[in-house]
């Protein structure tokens, strides 16, 4: 059957592209991938690295999807593998491939990087001759980067369709015209922020047809309200979760919580995440004399966050713009404090204030700005009703907004998908979670 004839059948699954899969910071994608299922979209996951060790969220073990992890140069039989596929991909459609080639070589040409072009077009071999074999209708991409070069390239050599979802960091790291030129190719472009939708309109001369705003959804049922806070000043705990790199701003928070220490206030900061700052944050909580007050907690699986969420007081996460451009769009770890019923303090940065609306859903600050951050903090902590008002209208936003149901749905349709099946869910509930990690192992493509 041919591509054409392939794409136009709304049953037959969808590849979804991602670097790497399952990753434990990335699970917006994986909420997505389980509702996805639930609504009766058939999907084929492709790792273009090897999957992340454990730990695993419990919720990987839910996934339907078939994995298919990319062979690694230096791997047993890796070029072999690369070679079949490739070959298999030229005789099934010559002409498509020798078009793939031509634009191997003009990209290559013109990028600083010709190395990654090639590379991305031995992943694209690979994806097409796997997307042939399994009777693949759309390749869709998560992040405009490498994944969306070896979607595109996948695209050129079977005549399918593909599409991408833009987050942040891979968005405003390749240049601009590279995004415009997979933007253009594209049969459509999500992204996760209104910020982003008239960043890539920018792009496009101001053209929004092929842009779509799909917000990360919450699976609300997830998120139980958390209890009304008892505690004493001694336990008033602020948590904030984020990974260990410069945008995430934690130096801010550690600065904004030594003014509070000096101003009196009692509590204990927990920063969840891993990342390469860990030793630089350590020395600063140290040197700021906040030593067993603050604490670096290391990585943790969503099931743990989701009960530590529970016991937070106040959530703070302080984000700003890199010197390299690199942002985030809407932190997931926000929406999840906010499913919870917690306060959150946060910076005006990117598309955080489409979710966090200054003393409506929470309290902005500017980014970089320790003494205006501790301020809010403060604030927000000594004025309760306020502070539960707050919450109340953040799960609020939430809920019309950013519920996992509604923004699926929309994906969903972008995808062509057929009606959704009996049965299928029209708001967030809990799914029922095996605790286990995912035991299947990954096949290895093709």
């Amino acid at each position: 059957m041919s591509a054409t004839a392939i794409a136009s059948l709304p049953d037959a699954p969808i590849a979804y592209i991602m670097k790497r899969y399952p990753r434990l910071t990335e699970t917006f994608i994986l909420n997505e991938i389980r509702a996805m299922e639930r609504l009766g979209a058939p999907l084929h996951i492709v790792s273009l690295l090897p999957p992340e060790p454990p730990p695993h969220h419990p919720m990987v073990a839910e996934v339907q999807a078939p994995l298919h992890a990319m062979p690694q140069p230096g791997e047993r039989q890796a070029w072999r593998l690369m070679a079949r596929a490739h070959a298999a991909a030229a005789a099934a459609a010559p002409w498509r491939y020798l078009g793939a080639i031509a634009r191997a070589c003009l990209w290559s040409v013109q990028s600083p990087t010709p190395r990654t072009v090639w590379k991305q077009f031995m992943r694209g071999g690979m994806i097409a001759t796997l997307c042939r074999r399994h009777g693949i209708r759309h390749i869709h991409a998560h992040f405009a980067n490498a994944p969306a070069a070896a979607a595109r390239f996948a695209s050129v050599m079977t005549g399918l369709p593909f599409s991408f979802t833009a987050h942040a960091k891979d968005l405003y790291l390749t240049p601009a015209h590279v995004i415009r030129r997979r933007a253009l190719a594209a049969s459509f472009v999500a992204t996760c922020t209104g910020y982003n939708v008239q960043y890539l309109a920018g792009l496009l001369g101001g053209r929004t047809d092929k842009i779509h705003l799909v917000y990360h959804g919450i699976d609300l049922g997830l998120f139980g309200a958390a209890p009304a806070t008892t505690a004493t000043a001694a336990e008033t705990l602020i948590l904030s979760v984020g990974r260990l790199v410069p945008k995430k701003g934690h130096d801010d928070l550690i600065e904004a919580c030594r003014l509070l220490h000096g101003r009196g206030l009692s509590f204990r900061c927990r920063i969840v995440g891993a990342g390469p700052l860990r030793h630089e944050l350590a020395a600063q909580i140290e040197a700021s004399g906040l030593t067993g007050i603050v604490t670096l907690d290391g990585a943790m699986t969503h099931a743990d966050l989701v009960a530590l969420y529970r016991t937070a007081a106040l959530f703070a996460l302080a984000p700003r713009i890199t010197e390299d451009g690199d942002r985030d769009g809407i932190p997931n770890v926000i929406a999840e404090a906010m499913a919870t019923g917690v306060p959150v303090v946060s910076t005006s940065v990117s598309g955080i204030p489409e979710l966090v609306r200054d003393g409506e859903t929470g309290r902005l600050v500017p980014p970089r700005n320790p003494q205006a951050l501790a301020d809010a903090i403060e604030q927000t902590l000594a004025d309760q009703p306020a502070a539960r008002r707050m919450a109340a209208a953040g799960r609020a936003r939430l809920e019309g907004e950013f519920d996992l149901w509604k923004t699926t749905r929309r994906l969903h349709s972008l995808f062509g998908c057929t009606s959704c099946p009996p049965g299928a869910p029209e708001t967030s509930s809990r799914f029922q979670a095996d605790d286990a990690a995912m035991t299947a192992p990954a096949a290895v493509m093709p």
